[in-house]
């Protein structure tokens, strides 16, 4: 584990911090829109189909974008324009929703949103592991991680307060640009304060070609569990058309799913600097069997299941950034990571897309599909593991 003690190490943690606060905001802002998106979209009209097509593709959009804009930041360095820029569409297509008059508005600044999202997540992933080869990539990435969820935590249960009190969808969306505009704030103040975090890299990555064998094999395992895992909004389309729940109670489940993320991205950073490989496959494992809880269970066995849901959720946004951190010998970082999160969001795109589908087909087609893909990944995982050469503990 890295010592955070030198001034170096300690400016990082400091810039992982201010990074973590504009997560926050802006994770409250879009997370708390995504507990209420599935449902809107019914509301409005949407199918099943319609609501796993969208979800799909918004996340095919939010990751398959990542490749461009990963290697627009490293072929000119603006890094920081990149970023804001990418908060900006991000951000301000959220409160934008209440203004959507049928489903196809809607769904097209869902998927904005995403584009936004697409545009600001590698520049800012670079800049992050360039702090954690001072302080430790998965604590970074988990500190992050971990602010980035309490955002995520306290965003769907306002939005269920706001139902609760019987306001509309679309009062709610409208009070999401509070925390939009606070995101906005915060990343300005991270710009100002550290105009070069690429300065904190604690040595020079090696100046190679291509990412290497072990990167493409880790892709490969990353993508058999995005296409496995469910989108919230179609979990969130069951249980309002099951009525497992209130609907006024599903942003609370979403809610719980990312408290769980939260406190998860914390344990599972230090676990992962610690033991490394044998956290990010044991989490996985057990994450795989929400969906038989969420979709075949009452209300309590959804509940438990949306906790495995948010174990699993922490750990691809947690664990497996810093893993390919550790990976890569090339200073294209963002690059390298647009490239990964663009074959993540293709294979996200593929399950939601094909489990929206089943979902009208079988339910239990769905749950026994979603299971054993993602544990096809494991052993994937492993062998791309054992042929990185990186060992097991980091000190």
């Amino acid at each position: 584990m890295k010592s955070n003690s030198t001034p170096l190490a300690k400016a990082a943690l400091r810039f992982v911090v201010l990074i973590g606060i504009t997560s926050l905001f802006a994770d409250f802002t879009y997370e708390a829109a995504r507990s209420i998106n599935g449902q809107y979209l019914e509301m409005l009209g949407a199918s099943a189909t319609v609501v796993g097509f969208t979800a799909g593709f918004g996340e095919l959009v939010g990751y398959g974008l990542r490749s461009v804009f990963g290697f627009f930041a490293d072929r000119t360095g603006r890094y920081w324009l990149t970023t804001i820029v990418g908060y900006v569409i991000n951000l301000m297509a959220v409160p934008a929703l209440a203004l959507a008059g049928n489903w196809q508005v809607a769904a097209v600044l869902v998927i904005t949103e995403r584009a936004g999202r697409a545009m600001r997540k590698p520049p800012v992933e670079a800049m992050l592991s360039s702090a954690g080869s001072q302080i430790g990539q998965g604590w970074a990435f988990g500190l992050n991680e971990a602010l980035d969820q309490l955002g995520a935590t306290l965003g769907p249960l306002v939005m269920a307060l706001v139902l609760l009190l019987r306001g509309s969808y679309k009062t709610g969306y409208t009070l999401l640009l509070v925390s939009a505009l606070l995101a906005l704030a915060s990343v300005l103040v991270a710009r100002y304060y550290f105009p070069k975090p690429h300065d904190l890299e604690k040595t020079a990555p090696l100046q190679t070609k291509g990412f290497g064998k072990p990167y493409w094999w880790y892709m490969i395992a990353a993508g058999f569990i995005a296409i496995g895992f469910a989108d919230f909004a179609l979990i969130g389309y069951h249980l309002q058309k099951s009525h497992v729940v209130s609907p006024t109670i599903i942003p609370v489940y979403y809610a719980v799913a990312m408290g769980v993320g939260a406190i998860g991205a914390l344990v599972l950073g230090r676990l992962f600097d610690k033991n490394g490989i044998k956290t990010l496959l044991i989490t996985f494992f057990v994450s795989a069997f929400f969906a038989p809880m969420v979709f075949l269970g009452g209300a309590v066995v959804v509940f438990f299941g949306m906790i495995l849901w948010g174990i699993g959720m922490a750990t691809q946004e947690s664990l497996l950034k810093p893993l390919i951190a550790l990976a890569l010998k090339t200073s294209k970082k963002a690059t390298a990571f647009g490239v990964f999160d663009a074959g993540f969001g293709v294979a996200w795109f593929m399950g939601s897309w094909f489990m929206g589908y089943l979902y009208t087909r079988s339910i239990h087609e769905l749950v026994i599909f979603s299971v054993v893909i993602q544990l096809v990944a494991l052993p994937v995982f492993w062998y791309a593991h054992r042929s990185s050469g990186v060992t097991d503990t980091h000190e």
